[in-house]
């Protein structure tokens, strides 16, 4: 029997678990592979273990599973991102992305890692048109400006439109990409080239 690979999150705290699933999975239809990948969580290093972990194309790990099991995950280094619970995890052969940090600075996190070279094995090529035809020119410069944290105020000064013409436009941006989330609306902004990662 075959098994579906899977992008692996292993982390003794379940909402750790929760939550990082949730951001995987919405960059997952980004990244072309929704129906080819699972996202599997776990809670320790043996329920992993017990489940075909040949079929793991990426880790997500506590870093005191990294810690406790550092000869299995160092031949993997440039698949696995540490999630370190503050700045105290430091090692030069992995990714570290800190859960002490805000939403949006843990996102920023898991995107650059997306972008980093060594996360190349998990982008499938894309056949179809781009997301970013969705949106009209200037719905991308609103988009840009509210990932930015600009207020509705603040969007129509900069772009010389009247307040209320922002909201149309806010309200158009979240039918068509189907979500009033700002996580999901800056991981769809940054994975279509809207905005880069830098500007976060």
């Amino acid at each position: 029997m075959q098994h579906k690979p899977k992008i692996v999150i292993i982390h003794p705290n379940s909402l750790c678990c929760l939550a990082m699933r949730a951001i995987l999975t919405d960059i997952a239809p980004f990244m072309g592979m929704m129906s080819e990948v699972e996202i599997a969580a776990y809670n320790t290093m043996e329920e992993f273990l017990d489940e075909n972990p040949q079929a793991a194309l990426h880790h997500f790990i506590a870093s005191e599973v990294l810690e406790q099991n550092i000869d299995y995950f160092l031949p993997h280094a440039r698949r696995c991102i540490v999630l370190a619970e503050g700045e105290g995890f430091s090692h030069p052969e992995f990714h570290t992305v800190n859960l002490h940090k805000p939403e949006r600075e843990v996102l920023k996190g898991v995107l650059m890692m997306h972008h980093s070279a060594h996360t190349a094995m998990m982008s499938q090529p894309k056949t179809e048109k781009p997301d970013t035809e969705l949106l009209s020119q200037r719905e991308k410069e609103v988009l840009a400006l509210i990932i930015k944290g600009y207020i509705n105020k603040e969007i129509a000064d900069r772009l010389n439109i009247s307040t209320p013409t922002v909201i149309f436009h806010r309200r158009n941006i979240v039918e068509k990409i189907g979500s009033k989330s700002i996580g999901r609306l800056t991981i769809y902004a940054v994975m279509n080239g809207i905005v880069d990662i830098k500007e976060l």
